[in-house]
């Protein structure tokens, strides 16, 4: 999943950050028969609404943008299912959600919430992962248009 925000003038990624170092987005695994959308705004719901009815988030869950496979109990997942897998362990599936112009989140006391620049993004594996240094690629195919309020 990938939330989107803009500050400054360009597109930011909101990543939820353990501890000091591990990053990673919102969301999480499905319920056996469950809708992926629905899981996703379930998810999503849950780690990040404030308690309060009226704050609610009206997720607007955009189109996939990449998937990603893990085809057997390893850490590596592939933007792609290797042709001899035919039953893969896990697929990882990022979404654009469009937020509101203002939005409230309930971010855990575990967890930060960061608004991280496109740019940091891009070419750092070291930092993000495999995945979500990614996303600066997966998202080139759109085009921003800023607006200044």
């Amino acid at each position: 999943m990938n939330l989107q925000v803009q500050e400054h003038n360009h597109p930011h990624i909101l990543l939820l950050q353990i501890g000091n170092t591990f990053c990673k987005l919102p969301g999480g695994r499905l319920k056996p028969g469950e809708n992926e959308i629905e899981g996703l705004k379930r998810k999503l719901s849950s780690k990040l609404a404030a308690n309060s009815p009226s704050l609610q988030p009206d997720w607007q869950i955009g189109e996939c943008v990449a998937m990603w496979w893990r085809p057997n109990f390893e850490t590596t997942m592939y933007p792609y299912c290797p042709p001899h897998i035919t039953k893969p362990k896990e697929c990882k599936k990022l979404f654009v959600v469009h937020l509101s112009e203002r939005e409230y989140f309930a971010v855990p006391k575990n967890l930060k919430l960061l608004a991280v620049p496109l740019f940091e993004l891009y070419d750092n594996v070291q930092r993000y992962g495999p995945v979500i240094s990614t996303i600066p690629q997966q998202l080139s195919r759109f085009q921003y248009n800023m607006i200044q309020q």
